[in-house]
């Protein structure tokens, strides 16, 4: 059996770059959505004719859909991704451009008939608005206000959960941009956390869980984590998140 030290080693040593999830396969899991972004992200792109999709990550997502429109081009800030999301388009053509997350997009007004984005971290809506065709569409998933705070209260005490990630606030947001929402939905979906490396990880590569998390600074809390899971099992914490999808008015 891995001791506590070993696994703080595992979980601190595994890559962060792009947004594969698979290492976490039997040692943490989380509920998925019931709308399936991937399969409407699928079908939109199926009819689009040019398509954006922001803060990419690795491109991973974008990958699986089985065509791509005439013209793609996708947006990621954390140079690491970059590289990742390039080789992982390569086969669409797509154009893959370094963007921060609240910088105005590098491209003409109505170029594109639908934008996309899983997990934003920043929305620019009135870029969005402009880049967008008249009767363009944006499709997102996003991560809704207080996700998984149990993990973070558990580390860094209670914490208030600020209604700059909540449903209402983005559509009045999209509303205040000159978009129509047609669509919103929000879950609650459960997470389980079966050892201390699935979290260590998860805190490495889901930076704001735990703001300026590294181990040592958490290494107190991580140990009384470890021993609760020892006892008791997995760790339970819920991820928020709501889909939306707005218009640009013809």
């Amino acid at each position: 059996m891995s001791t506590f030290e070993d696994l703080l080693a595992e979980g601190s040593a595994v890559p962060t770059e792009g947004w594969d999830f698979s290492w976490f396969a039997g040692r943490a899991s989380e509920q998925r959505p019931s709308w399936g972004y991937a399969k409407l992200l699928a079908e939109r792109m199926a009819e689009a004719e040019a398509a954006l999709d922001i803060q990419t990550g690795g491109g991973e997502v974008l990958a699986s859909i089985p065509v791509a429109p005439p013209f793609l081009a996708a947006t990621e800030s954390w140079p690491p991704n970059l590289e990742i999301a390039r080789r992982n388009l390569a086969r669409f053509n797509a154009t893959v451009v370094e963007v921060g997350d609240t910088d105005d997009l590098p491209f003409p007004a109505d170029r594109f008939d639908l934008v996309v984005g899983r997990h934003p971290v920043a929305t620019r809506w009135d870029e969005i608005h402009r880049v967008l065709r008249p009767s363009g569409a944006y499709l997102s998933q996003d991560v809704g206000a207080g996700s998984v705070r149990e993990l973070t209260d558990f580390m860094m005490g209670p914490q208030p959960v600020h209604p700059s990630r909540s449903p209402m606030r983005a559509v009045a947001e999209a509303e205040a941009a000159g978009l129509e929402v047609v669509d919103l939905r929000q879950e609650a979906l459960r997470m389980e956390f079966h050892d201390i490396a699935a979290v260590v990880h998860f805190l490495r590569k889901v930076i704001w869980i735990v703001p300026g998390f590294t181990v040592d600074a958490y290494r107190d809390r991580l140990a009384e984590l470890h021993d609760f899971m020892e006892r008791h099992g997995p760790f339970v914490a819920y991820s928020q998140r709501f889909l939306i999808e707005a218009r640009k008015p013809g």
